[in-house]
């Protein structure tokens, strides 16, 4: 086990990305799908801006129904939840880096980019199954 390997042999590199002006009904959507991070980068004009936790999600959808019909869903956008400059690491970084910032315990992924531009994302799961598997 090489705690120098590279975040970018760890991270999902197919990241799954709205942007700002999306509908929550989206989010929504994403968050259905199954073995999904619980992350989703905020990505407008190419470039990072934000990210959405399901956390975040949940809070903003407060006691709604699973109805895609649901006010909050059709009326709310990206934006107003996402938050703005996640933690992010460039895909240069080590596992080390990473997991010396997701031991902090302030999040639970981070958005790996260049110069604002998505690369990938990694979360506590990955690291840990990339542990055990060594």
């Amino acid at each position: 086990m090489n705690i120098n390997t590279p975040i970018s042999e760890i991270m999902t590199k197919h990241v799954v990305s709205v942007n700002s002006s999306q509908k929550l009904v989206d989010v929504k959507h994403i968050f259905e799908k199954k073995e999904f991070h619980h992350h989703i980068p905020v990505v407008d004009d190419g470039k990072l801006i934000g990210i959405i936790s399901l956390i975040d999600f949940m809070y903003a959808i407060k006691n709604a129904s699973l109805d895609d019909d649901e006010a909050v869903y059709t009326t709310q956008l990206v934006r107003e939840i996402m938050h703005k400059k996640p933690i992010t690491k460039s895909s240069t970084s080590t596992l080390k880096e990473i997991a010396e910032e997701l031991a902090k315990g302030e999040v639970h992924a981070i958005v790996i980019a260049d110069n604002e531009s998505l690369k990938g994302i990694v979360s506590t799961a990955d690291v840990i199954r990339f542990f055990l598997s060594n």
